[in-house]
């Protein structure tokens, strides 16, 4: 069974920096792509970043030079680097693997139970 666990979110002035962990546990045979999606009070999820696995990287507009994404392979865990916080960042923050269990299966999406996210002001 594989479970992703993320760590790090919490409350955190305006300026300052957090860095999220998305650890994935149990068996996982590949992991294509591993991203950040965030749900703030009122608001559809959205994708934050994104990286495949030829470290390839995307990222919504507003987090661009603040945030970054990575991956350490030999871990099976990713991270998101969040600097220079907004409170406008505050959210509850999901961790999203897409990958395979087994080399004979489909690509499935798997999801993390969520970090929250504060930035005051």
């Amino acid at each position: 069974q594989v479970q992703l666990v993320e760590s790090g979110g919490g409350l955190v002035q305006a300026g300052g920096s957090l860095r999220l962990s998305c650890a994935v546990s149990g068996s996982m045979f590949s992991i294509n792509v591993i991203g950040w999606y965030r749900q703030a009070p009122g608001k559809q999820r959205e994708l934050v970043a994104q990286i495949n696995s030829l470290a390839r990287t995307n990222y919504v507009d507003s987090v661009k030079g603040r945030f970054t994404i990575s991956r350490d392979n030999t871990k099976n865990t990713a991270y998101l680097e969040m600097n220079s916080l907004k409170p406008e960042d505050t959210a509850v923050y999901y961790c999203n693997v897409r990958g395979k269990q087994h080399y004979y299966e489909l690509e499935n999406d798997y999801w993390g139970q969520g970090t929250q996210v504060t930035v005051s002001s």
